[in-house]
């Protein structure tokens, strides 16, 4: 099995973000886990999915939980 991992700026593009808003989340603990070997930081795709299924939500009403670990 190959895991798949994006960097930054790929996980940037695909939520149409900044990427210092991910160095932000990093920093303050939100956003999908992340990995870091030295100075290089990349996520997991398996990582990116499960934030993402966390955030889902049906209506303005409902809360995301907040999901770092």
């Amino acid at each position: 099995m190959t895991v798949r991992h994006l960097n930054q700026i790929e996980l940037a593009a695909r939520w149409n973000i900044s990427h210092r808003t991910l160095e932000r989340w990093r920093w303050s603990g939100e956003g999908p886990r992340f990995i870091k070997i030295g100075g290089r930081v990349v996520y997991r795709l398996e990582d990116v999915e499960e934030f993402e299924a966390v955030q889902l939500c049906k209506s303005t009403a409902d809360k995301p939980a907040l999901k770092s670990a």
